[in-house]
């Protein structure tokens, strides 16, 4: 392709050649009004001269036609597996790629799109693909879609190129999906309150006026109702301990129903503790109240009640109450009226006393039951007939005096069951021989009744005895020199440690059940641990959202824990099941953005493609076979599609291959033509 253009190379500025033009017309005026004969011919001389310096010259350009480029964007995310879109789609890729050869001035772009975090993202890609394509090379995108399509422009001139966009969409017409849609989740809740989720159930063909749904917590159904179609429903639900609380709500499939994969939304629910409050009852003064109060006023976390008997009502010395005590001990209320607003009890060596009329000791028994916790750390009384185990407190004490008191140097030491147990596995000191802190010398001989025995002391005697008893939880330690370490003695030892994590096994925490199952996603990547206190690990059986199973080979890293890991080749949620425990897992977004919406559309869409002159429509016939439209090439025009075809946008653009240029002013012809116009001119002068 040649384009024919007139150039000029003035031989002096354009000012200059401006004002000698103005000076030679102003002589010319004058010539003219004064009658001097020859004045046109002298004009036409210097209308020659100014010519000849402006260069005039041809330029004859060689240009290339460059191709239109047009981009076919094809939606393989992961809703396309639905049905038979894929197969459309490939079907579809086939038929355009034939298409397109047909057209020598074409270049096709094929891009694949999967899924990403934030959903089917074909805008991005094709912009990514185009861009190093100037705007007036674009022929046209073509789009093979479901039509659910997550960042689809709000404006065409966003494209950045005006150019038709098409789209072809998989599926079929008039699809059914219900689905849950989450409108409101929390993602951190109170131990022991209700959370509100806030869901709606969606049926896009309408369907019956409710729904039923269920909702289940840790595996657990905690709810089963009827949830009115298109309607927002509050939820309440029960955050029932530390750490994830992994929430569903699910819907059954109904009839002709694409998939079920949208019939459930998934919150994980972190809890989170409020205040630890803390009822702290010593049965006298002694070193070790001290290091009590210390230990639980250090934690910002804690609320701490601290009553000190002074004098027990046995002990009779004369001397006035007021003077003993600010206030009255207000048992009725602390183990009456307000006992379960407590999370744990701790008696500090208090004896059975007639303080507390039994009615109270039974009112903590009911307490734990229910699932409060009880801590008794105990001195020499309770080897006597006056200490606890010898009150209504026996049904839930796990161990029982001997009689005998052990009042001899000797050093704690972690149990065979202990060096399984969370709460003393791996405490600082405890694998020297002997353990690497300060000794105790005072120790109540009892037997174990219940529960684990998982500090030893004199003569290998229990020395902290852990229980279960109903809901709750019950900790015995059967000295009263813990504040020994507190003190430093002989080095301490690591009594801050061991009290914080018996607390934390006291109240439930996740992390320090003695038989636990845990699941932890890393990417695609499932971490399992398996806690356990018996001689082998139990197996452990993971169950993949699809309903497939895998038994893991778990591999013991500490004594009484085990640890697996395995890919996981499925997104969704994961079950991980061993000996009565699960856990769940899940894999990818909670809620894949991908999968809100599953029922093919050509309404989302339909604004961008009538902006930009193209068209939307459906691959599948009724028949079920796919249809492509004819293909057209089209100089730029407002509509580029029609009931059974779509254009292209031909592409104006070229590329310059060389230039030829003729010089006009310069040369043997025109200094001829001007030399002889002056001769003509003279003599006609002089002849006049």
């Amino acid at each position: 392709m040649n384009d024919l253009q007139l150039a000029f190379s003035p031989l002096l500025p354009w000012p200059a050649l401006g004002l000698l033009a103005v000076i030679v017309l102003a002589v010319l005026a004058l010539a003219i009004r004064l009658g001097q004969k020859g004045a046109g011919f002298r004009a036409a001389g210097l209308a020659l001269l100014l010519a000849a310096m402006l260069d005039p010259a041809l330029l004859r350009e060689q240009r290339e036609p460059q191709k239109s480029v047009v981009a076919v964007v094809l939606d393989h995310s992961d809703s396309q597996n639905i049905g038979h879109r894929n197969e459309q789609a490939e079907e579809a890729r086939r038929n355009l790629e034939e298409a397109l050869k047909k057209f020598p001035d074409v270049e096709t772009r094929f891009v694949t799109v999967g899924t990403a975090t934030e959903g089917t993202l074909l805008f991005s890609a094709l912009t990514e693909a185009l861009k190093d394509v100037p705007p007036d090379r674009i022929g046209a995108a073509i789009l093979v879609t479901d039509g659910l399509v997550h960042d689809i422009p709000s404006q065409a001139a966003a494209l950045g190129f005006k150019a038709p966009v098409h789209a072809l969409i998989t599926g079929k017409e008039n699809e059914r999906d219900r689905r849950i849609e989450l409108i409101e989740a929390p993602r951190f809740g109170v131990v022991g309150k209700d959370q509100i989720l806030r869901i709606k159930v969606v049926d896009s063909a309408g369907g019956s006026n409710s729904a039923p749904i269920e909702v289940r917590r840790d595996g657990e159904t905690v709810a089963a109702r009827r949830a009115p179609v298109g309607e927002i429903v509050e939820i309440p639900v029960h955050i029932e301990h530390g750490g994830p609380n992994v929430v569903e709500v699910e819907t059954p499939v109904v009839e002709g129903e694409l998939t079920d994969i949208d019939n459930k939304a998934i919150v994980v629910v972190e809890g989170v503790r409020d205040r630890l409050k803390v009822l702290l009852v010593s049965g006298e003064p002694h070193p070790g109240e001290r290091s009590w109060r210390n230990l639980l006023r250090a934690d910002a976390n804690v609320e701490l009640v601290h009553f000190t008997i002074l004098r027990p009502p046995e002990k009779v010395d004369g001397a006035p109450a007021s003077e003993l005590s600010l206030i009255a001990f207000p048992t009725a209320d602390l183990f009456g009226r307000k006992i379960n607003d407590f999370d744990l009890i701790i008696f500090d060596r208090y004896s059975n006393q007639t303080l507390l009329p039994s009615v109270y000791f039974d009112n903590i028994a009911a307490f734990v039951e229910k699932g409060g916790a009880f801590l008794a750390a105990v001195g020499p009384d309770y080897a006597t007939l006056g200490g606890l185990y010898y009150s209504p407190l026996s049904n839930i004490l796990p161990a029982r005096p001997s009689g005998a008191l052990y009042e001899q140097a000797f050093r704690a030491r972690v149990s065979k069951e202990g060096e399984k147990h969370p709460v003393t596995r791996g405490l600082e000191g405890s694998r020297a021989t002997p353990p690497a802190w300060g000794e105790w010398f005072r120790q109540v001989d009892a037997s174990v009744l219940k529960g684990d025995p998982i500090l030893t002391g004199a003569n290998d005697k229990p020395l902290l005895v852990l229980s279960h008893e109903g809901k709750g939880r019950v900790a015995l330690l059967l000295t009263d020199q813990l504040w020994l370490w507190a003190r430093g003695y002989e080095g301490g030892g690591p009594h801050v440690d061991l009290m914080r994590r018996l607390a934390h096994w006291l109240m439930k925490e996740p992390d320090l059940e003695e038989e636990a199952l845990r699941a932890v996603a890393h990417g695609h990547e499932i971490m399992v641990e398996r806690q356990s206190l018996g001689e082998q690990t139990p197996s452990v059986e993971v169950i993949a959202p699809s309903g497939a199973r895998d038994t893991l080979a778990m591999e013991a890293r500490e004594p009484g824990l085990a640890r697996a890991s395995l890919v996981a080749k499925e997104t969704g949620l994961y079950r991980v099941e061993s000996k009565g425990l699960s856990a769940l897992v899940n894999i990818g977004p909670e809620n894949p953005r991908e999968f809100r919406e599953i029922a093919s559309t050509t309404e989302k869409l339909k604004p961008l493609t009538e902006a930009t002159g193209g068209t939307v429509r459906r691959l599948a016939t009724p028949s079920g076979e796919v249809h492509i439209p004819r293909i057209v090439e089209m100089r730029d025009a407002n509509l580029f599609g029609g009931a059974d075809w779509i254009g292209l946008r031909q592409s104006s653009a070229s590329t310059l291959k060389g230039v030829e240029t003729s010089p006009l002013g310069l040369g043997l012809s025109p200094l001829l033509a001007f030399l002889g116009i002056i001769l003509f001119s003279w003599t006609w002068e002089g002849r006049s």
